[in-house]
């Protein structure tokens, strides 16, 4: 039975309310993270909640922190806007310290919360697990690496299920998200690459919180693999992105870019430092980006309750509820930039285009 869970990562979006959700069930909860997270945000919970403040890549605290625990969550890792350097140290180093330390101290299970990242760009769609891991930039290679090290306790008989989530979204995201919220709440139309007309498949939160404490609970047999995870009812990019503009009620439109001159352009505002838009995440544009979820509802019996739509319209609902009681600023602290997923990403020369749309 699982009853104490480790949370890593717990300061975060993801983590933060995964531990709400288990707090919420009665579970004891140890949070790691190297920020201490604000406890008020679960008042009200019966659960108990202890906190460790620590790097995952610190063996000597993990295997403190993971002490009598009955499952891990490995939610801490780096984002693709830090320095190379730091996101592989942070996503493989971390993963096998804190593996590492789980197996020290014999805990039986252990999530490992990877991202549909590690299949690169696929040619076939939808992409299923069986599809070969393709790296295409530091961050998805750090992804892919990680997952190895993960079958490679797995294969030493840990029960060690490995998720892939695609972009997951919701209360408390901002990152690139928190562009399109403030153009539409400002008035102004949104740009695509092309016609806007390819599947892009996200993921809500709530639904991530659900598929990791099914594979808690699941059986060992069947919750000892790997499975995609992501939205069963997604349309197109210029459809999801219009409801925002819609539910701004400025009557403003997603507007078509011609897509090789602004890619062209975007890449150079990447390679000068200008713009958090990544590479990977331009091609990712361009084409239909989906995997197939069939894994999970046939082995763990999993669906998402939520849609793209749904999941991006009510986080732009919970962004300007922040907006208006912190102001135009969305909340952001002086130090915010994109260190982590709560906090909107730096436009950066992207800010001045607004003034096109």
């Amino acid at each position: 039975m699982v009853n104490k869970v480790v949370v890593t990562g717990g300061a975060g979006m993801l983590g933060g309310t995964l531990i709400g959700r288990l707090l919420a069930e009665g579970h004891h909860v140890r949070c790691v993270d190297l920020r201490a997270p604000d406890p008020s945000r679960w008042a009200g919970t019966t659960g108990e909640l202890a906190v460790t403040v620590a790097d995952v890549r610190d063996g000597a605290a993990m295997k403190d922190a993971l002490a009598d625990a009955d499952a891990v969550v490995h939610c801490a890792a780096a984002l693709p806007s830090y320095p190379a350097d730091q996101i592989r140290s942070v996503i493989v180093g971390g993963t096998r310290s804190v593996l590492t330390a789980a197996a020290a101290q014999r805990v039986p299970r252990f999530v490992h919360i990877s991202s549909t990242a590690v299949y690169g760009l696929p040619t076939v769609v939808p992409t299923p697990e069986t599809y070969p891991r393709r790296p295409v930039d530091t961050y998805s290679a750090a992804k892919a690496e990680a997952e190895e090290v993960c079958e490679e306790f797995r294969g030493q008989g840990m029960c060690l299920p490995i998720l892939r989530p695609k972009t997951f979204l919701g209360p408390g995201r901002m990152g690139l998200f928190a562009m399109l919220f403030e153009w539409a709440e400002e008035g102004r139309n949104f740009p695509v690459l092309g016609r806007g007309d390819v599947r892009i498949q996200m993921f809500d939160v709530d639904d991530l919180v659900g598929a990791v404490v099914t594979a808690l609970h699941a059986s060992a047999e069947l919750a000892d693999d790997t499975f995609n995870l992501g939205a069963t009812d997604f349309g197109t990019i210029r459809e999801d992105f219009q409801a925002v503009l819609d539910a701004a009620g400025h009557r403003r439109r997603v507007v078509s870019l011609p897509a090789r001159p602004a890619l062209a352009a975007l890449r150079l505002l990447e390679r000068s430092r200008l713009s958090p838009v990544y590479g990977r995440l331009l091609h990712k544009l361009l084409d239909d980006s989906f995997v197939s979820t069939a894994k999970a509802q046939e082995r763990l019996g999993f669906r998402p309750r939520y849609s793209n739509q749904e999941s991006i319209l009510r986080t732009y609902d919970w962004w300007r509820q922040q907006r208006r009681r912190t102001g135009p600023a969305d909340g952001r602290s002086p130090a915010a930039g994109g260190v982590t997923s709560v906090e909107p990403w730096r436009q950066g020369a992207l800010s001045l285009a607004k003034v096109f749309f």
